[in-house]
């Protein structure tokens, strides 16, 4: 079944929104502070890093050319990397609050 008209754009859009509150969440929790990082500090950072990669590959994964019209099999992988970088991305901001 092929994705809805207007999914990749919305897909992508969404990604780069996300990506985009990360970079604020990065700049507001202190990335450049010149205190001595934690272990807690490298999880946090390791973990945007990881969701950055995953929101920065879903435009190109979700637009990449498919084999049919009907194979929607890239829009699903990108849905899937989406959804590993907004946990990845909250998981990251969780653990700068708890820690």
């Amino acid at each position: 079944m092929p994705s809805p008209t207007g999914s990749v754009a919305a897909l992508s859009g969404a990604a780069a929104t996300i990506f985009s509150i990360g970079i604020v969440f990065l700049g507001y929790w202190g990335l450049y502070e010149p205190t001595r990082w934690r272990v807690a500090d490298v999880l946090v950072f390791v973990s945007a890093m990881i969701g950055f990669a995953c929101l920065g590959f879903v435009p190109w994964i979700a637009t990449s050319p498919a084999q049919t019209e009907s194979d929607d099999k890239r829009v699903r992988l990108a849905r899937h990397l989406f959804l590993a970088g907004v946990l990845a991305i909250w998981l990251a901001v969780a653990l700068s609050v708890v820690f």
